[in-house]
């Protein structure tokens, strides 16, 4: 385990060592259904029903709209999510525990004490073992988090399940000097979830998947070392 760790390590600090002195280098654009691990959303759907006419008319039953609709609806549209998170929690966990434990045990014959005579048997005392046992436990622990998170992110729809949701994923990368700022969002929306403007709420988006981070100095610099990564994982204490 120990030599994958260091290969990897070396692998990694070779290639930081060769973009010494430059800017950090933005992923190419490519197809999400070609990227390692993708795989397509499967979930519960309804049974389909026909698409009826009236005799006479130019709507279809289950239309959403008369005219044509600018509206995302088909794979490789694009829609706008408006990311607009403002999180709190607060935990407060205590614990306390404690036990005492005595024990007093007298055993008046032992190994044949009694064929000592009297002065063998006032040589040997008469509580052979005794014990005393005190356990106490006390733990607390608190969480306070705040998370606040506005921005928008344009996403493309990868795939159109049965029923007619939107399976979504968009990346957006930001460079300022040395530092790369990374935001993905993937998810299922439903259609008319999707307001006139072709934006969606990033809380109207099911099985959401959003990750806010960034590469650069600044994030090397917040992080510790590989060594003491690899010694906090291995070590027992």
């Amino acid at each position: 385990m120990l030599t994958v760790v260091s290969i990897t390590s070396g692998c990694s600090g070779i290639d930081r060592l060769s973009q010494i002195g430059e800017t950090p280098k933005l992923s190419s654009i490519d197809d999400p259904t070609t990227q390692p691990g993708y795989k397509p959303v499967q979930m519960p759907m309804p049974k389909p029903e026909a698409v009826s006419y009236n005799p006479n008319s130019l709507w279809r039953n289950g239309s959403r709209a008369f005219f044509k609709d600018q509206r995302a609806h088909q794979v490789g549209d694009i829609l706008t999510v408006t990311m607009n998170i403002n999180d709190q929690a607060n935990w407060a966990n205590q614990t306390q525990r404690q036990r005492q434990d005595t024990i007093d045990t007298g055993v008046t014959a032992f190994l044949g004490s009694t064929l000592l005579g009297q002065r063998g048997q006032s040589a040997l005392t008469g509580r052979t073992l005794t014990a005393d046992d005190i356990t106490q436990t006390n733990g607390q622990g608190m969480i306070v988090r705040q998370e606040t998170l506005q921005t928008n992110v344009a996403a493309v729809v990868t795939q159109v399940l049965p029923n007619g949701n939107l399976v979504i994923e968009g990346k957006q990368e930001i460079r300022v000097n040395y530092e790369k700022r990374e935001m993905i969002v993937g998810g299922i929306v439903r259609p008319e979830d999707i307001q006139s403007d072709n934006t969606v709420d990033s809380s109207k988006i099911a099985q959401a998947r959003i990750a806010y981070g960034g590469h650069g100095e600044l994030s090397d610099l917040q992080q510790p070392r590989y060594g003491t990564q690899v010694m906090d994982v291995l070590l027992p204490f």
